[in-house]
């Protein structure tokens, strides 16, 4: 879904009296959408949580907000089972219209539903998939939204050893060229994940627009994201004599270079696909 020309006023996610709490939680988007915008998460959620999905064997997958058109819903579920092939899919909306118009796609292992940030489904999802949901809320809204969602996430198990579902929120450009996104646990906020198209990309910093709500606002001097940012600026600046060998290995060598300051989680296979991993604690915003 695609964020709305001007902001909504502030919405109440807690404290609702009990007939509100019966109804979908959250406002409805303008939900336009196009077909493979949301690949690049996709392929990562499937690359870096596949053990666990495989490891369920049925395991539920929650396309929250999926928009006027159900293409992203349908687009995951294939993603998704190249990596677990009993993997399921439900569409979740809060326009009852919405999920009227995508029934016609449903299929084994795909259902639409209708609802909100409560995520009405009986059993608790392994992934969560909520791209760009929360760009019309307010910043201070954000940790009650994650809050309500990751305690809907599988629970980690350590006689198993899994780590629980994961939450995957953050936000794209129309035809998912740039992307950013931050990965939750049952626990909380674990990473956030720069990705993009690197032929169409000047300077990393060209992301910052596609910051998630909750560190779009904190793009400023003083703040770690802001910092995070110019450091990757002269990376990149740094890395310019690479461009002769393409745009992929000018950004492996500004990557390798972030990880001398940045807790950097991933490797060259995931450079090599456009996109660098951080932790979350390292791009927190302060107070």
């Amino acid at each position: 879904m695609r964020e709305p020309a001007a902001p909504r006023a502030p919405h109440t996610l807690i404290r609702m009296t009990p007939r509100a709490a019966a109804r979908p939680v959250g406002t409805v988007t303008r939900g336009t959408t196009n077909p493979n915008r949301l690949r690049r998460m996709d392929r990562w959620i499937a690359a870096t949580h596949s053990a666990e999905l495989r490891r369920a064997g049925d395991a539920v997958a929650v396309d929250l907000g999926y928009g006027a058109a159900p293409w992203t819903a349908v687009e995951l579920l294939h993603r998704l089972r190249t990596v677990a092939p009993r993997a399921r899919v439900v569409g979740v909306e809060i326009e009852p219209a919405r999920v009227a118009a995508a029934q016609p796609y449903a299929r084994e292992g795909l259902v639409f539903r209708h609802g909100g940030f409560e995520i009405p489904v009986p059993q608790r999802p392994l992934l969560i998939r909520a791209a760009n949901v929360l760009r019309q809320y307010g910043e201070a809204e954000v940790a009650a939204v994650w809050q309500r969602l990751c305690a809907r996430l599988a629970p980690a198990d350590r006689a198993t050893g899994t780590r629980g579902g994961l939450l995957v929120e953050g936000t794209c450009d129309e035809i998912g060229r740039r992307h950013v996104w931050v990965a939750l646990g049952p626990e909380g906020p674990r990473t956030v994940t720069f990705a993009t198209r690197l032929g169409s990309l000047e300077r990393p910093s060209d992301l910052a627009e596609r910051l998630p709500k909750a560190l779009i606002h904190r793009n400023v001097p003083g703040e770690p994201v802001h910092a995070f940012l110019r450091d990757f600026d002269r990376a990149w600046a740094a890395a310019a004599p690479y461009a002769a060998y393409g745009a992929r290995q000018r950004w492996i060598r500004a990557v390798r270079d972030l990880t001398a300051d940045w807790p950097v989680t991933d490797g060259a296979a995931r450079w090599r696909q456009g996109e660098v991993t951080v932790r979350w604690e390292a791009l927190a915003p302060r107070g």
